[in-house]
């Protein structure tokens, strides 16, 4: 038992003694605030006895019935033995009436003057319908009780089966985000590795440069990508330095534009590396090295909307482009099914005319679910 249910079980204990205590000490308290002079002793010799049968009669239910039927869903069971248990609790409770009664009776007629004795009510009727008053009383107020009990711990057992639920499934999102971390890493590290290559080629210097900037960048994917979320402000530094990483290779007739409407120092949560599979797939398909060729990228934030939109010329793919396996679309859109269920909006694909290709991504950050 760990130390949330050693808390949980402690309250609980100490809400059942405040509220028997309650139950039991109330009705003397406004007894003699009412003005009877009925001592305390005589108060607990009178009530004690049928305090413990409703004491007992509702921990037998509460946990004993409760547990072992209503929630293995032996419903008919349950009401069964219920009914005998409350029969039975009715029953001992009209008992002990009946002997007070008796007592009571035995004092009024010790008291009352031989005379006056032949005027005194019939005994057996009035102890008749007293009785059974009092049995019929009991057996409605403790199938009540008994029902509302059943209905709390029915709710507290959906509750911490849908706590279960929950918890499964924080633990295997984040067992899904370990092994896609685990893929994106190698995945980036992969397509920026093939770019210096072909940068070696024909431009050693520029390799040179790309390998520092790589530096910088894995800096990112190996630090801030541990955690589930990083602030936009380093999401868009990592991003800047990729996009110039990228430039490096680029030859005059491609044109890339950048667009970066945010907020300075913006401190909005966001998943990290979300975003960069989405910009290697505008420079793996948008760059033709014969044709004029563009990209164009825009990252924007209002009110808790982050906007990822890329538009990029559509060039087939040649045979010694070696930029990827193509499992990076299919990596941010289990991510984004992962760490913002139902809180984005994700729309590409090629225009009417194939010769654009167009990415879309609004993500809902404030409904981002907490994985910590």
């Amino acid at each position: 038992m760990n130390e949330r249910e050693n808390i949980r079980s402690f309250l609980n204990i100490i809400i059942h003694v405040v509220m028997w205590g309650f139950v039991f000490f109330f009705p003397y308290l406004m007894m003699t605030r009412g003005g009877s002079n009925v001592s305390f002793t005589d108060y607990v010799w009178a009530t004690f006895p049928y305090y413990v049968i409703y004491i007992a009669y509702f921990y037998l239910n509460n946990n004993l019935l409760i547990p072992r039927l209503l929630l293995k869903r032996k419903f008919w069971l349950y009401v069964l033995q219920l009914l005998v248990l409350t029969g039975v609790a009715s029953f001992l409770s009209g008992w002990l009436h009946q002997i007070e009664f008796e007592r009571m009776m035995m004092s009024w007629r010790d008291s009352v003057p031989f005379e006056f004795r032949g005027y005194m009510p019939p005994n057996q009727e009035m102890r008749f319908w007293s009785v059974g008053m009092i049995m019929g009383r009991d057996f409605f107020i403790m199938a009540l009780v008994a029902t509302i009990t059943a209905v709390v711990r029915v709710i507290e057992a959906w509750n911490d089966l849908e706590s279960s639920k929950r918890e499964a499934e924080k633990q295997r999102m984040e067992t899904e985000l370990q092994q896609l971390r685990s893929q994106i890493n190698p995945h980036f590290l992969l397509n920026t590795l093939n770019n210096i290559y072909a940068l070696i080629a024909f431009d050693s210097d520029k390799a040179q440069e790309a390998v520092q900037e790589l530096s910088q960048l894995l800096r990112h994917v190996l630090y801030d990508n541990k955690q589930n979320y990083t602030t936009l402000e380093k999401e868009m530094e990592f991003m800047k330095s990729y996009i110039e990483l990228m430039r490096i290779r680029l030859s005059s007739n491609v044109t890339v534009e950048t667009t970066y409407d945010m907020r300075e120092n913006d401190q909005t949560q966001i998943a990290p590396l979300i975003f960069i599979s989405l910009v290697e797939n505008a420079f793996k398909h948008g760059i033709s090295p014969t044709e004029p060729s563009y990209i164009k990228i825009l990252f924007s934030e209002k009110l808790g909307y982050v906007r990822c939109e890329i538009k990029n010329s559509n060039h087939r793919k040649v045979g010694y482009d070696k930029s990827g396996s193509g499992i990076g679309l299919e990596q941010v859109q289990k991510r984004l099914d992962l760490m913002y269920p139902h809180s984005y909006e994700w729309h590409y694909g090629l225009s009417d005319d194939g010769n654009e290709y167009i990415s879309s991504l609004e993500i809902n950050t404030n409904n981002a679910p907490s994985l910590s």
